[in-house]
């Protein structure tokens, strides 16, 4: 099923199901985190609880999108119940990619000179893939924000004027809502936008943490059930209309050296990230950047992001805005 949350003609959020070119409303809830929460209550799937709830009323998808009423997937009454990360070296690239990377794994082991970087990956691609139900090697984990960083699809992504950069991270990105008893209920997955700052994480890789401090987005849909293994999506950057990079991107666990459970698990494995209630918007990572290819996104380019299987795609424009804050800014009380 793909489900979506947008505005409808009287400006109420509401959560659609998508019908071909038409997307059919529910009744009686007025968010997918409402959704959810009826689903785990009634002891029923997201789809179950879904078809219960479909009302008569239908609204053609493509004027939505256009008009900007499309809101992102999944989001909390109180941003701040919204945690927003992600987990980094989790891909292995392309078929060429992956022989070239294995190939400097081994002669960087053999030579000693294994970064800290690379270690990590060489971990992910020896136990990253463990067997259900047990725990494999720990991923790269950041953490980006609560759920004021989550911009709609279509809306700005707004760059604060002391970054280096603002270059786009297309991935998959896993919807969660924490059940009463602390339970995580994954509700499906959604193309993702991770916005970060590459520059700052080329100068050392102790900035990551500040390189991911920045606005991201999420969406349109929200996709229902187990994915294909194998995803191939297209990543692209538009200048004034006219394509300025296009680079196709692999994501979906054939293309990646961790299983999602993994991952999954070494997220939730804290007991603070399992606070009944909370949304969690957890980003898999990538191995496509426009950034890699020496370009250089500027104010008013639009990141446009795709993958056949998770819906219409996801573009946004890159905004810089002022930061907001200067040197000497805290006051002593």
């Amino acid at each position: 099923m793909r489900l979506i949350q947008l505005r409808d003609d009287g400006g109420d959020i509401r959560v659609g199901v998508i019908e071909g070119e038409v997307v059919r409303l529910l009744d009686g809830v007025d968010s997918i985190w409402a959704l959810a929460n009826a689903a785990i209550a009634a002891g029923r799937s997201l789809d179950d609880e879904a078809a219960t709830r479909a009302g008569a009323t239908t609204l053609a998808y493509a004027p939505l999108l256009r008009e900007g009423r499309v809101l992102g997937p999944l989001h909390h009454p109180d941003p701040a119940h919204c945690l927003v990360t992600g987990t980094g070296l989790t891909h292995l690239g392309s078929a060429a990619a992956r022989d070239a990377m294995h190939q400097k794994l081994q002669q960087q082991a053999e030579e000693g000179t294994l970064t800290d970087s690379m270690r990590m990956f060489q971990w992910g691609v020896e136990g990253g893939m463990p067997a259900p139900g047990t725990a494999g090697a720990q991923p790269e984990w950041f953490y980006k924000g609560d759920g004021q960083i989550v911009v709609p699809p279509g809306a700005p992504l707004r760059s604060p004027d002391f970054a280096l950069d603002g270059g786009e991270e297309p991935e998959l990105v896993g919807l969660y809502v924490i059940g009463p008893d602390g339970t995580p209920h994954r509700l499906g997955y959604a193309l993702g936008n991770e916005f970060s700052d590459h520059v700052t994480e080329r100068q050392n890789y102790l900035y990551l943490a500040h390189s991911k401090l920045r606005t991201c987005a999420v969406g349109p849909e929200l996709r229902t059930g187990p994915l294909p293994a194998d995803l191939r999506g297209t990543s692209r950057l538009r200048r004034d209309g006219a394509v300025v990079w296009e680079k196709p991107f692999l994501t979906g666990e054939a293309n990646m050296c961790h299983s999602l459970e993994n991952l999954e698990y070494h997220h939730f494995k804290y007991a603070a990230h399992r606070r009944p209630g909370d949304v969690h918007l957890h980003f898999f990572g990538t191995a496509t950047l426009s950034f890699a290819d020496g370009v250089r996104a500027q104010p008013g380019d639009v990141f446009e992001i795709e993958i056949a299987e998770l819906g219409a795609p996801l573009a946004n424009p890159l905004q810089v805005v002022p930061a907001g804050f200067a040197p000497g800014g805290v006051r002593a009380l």
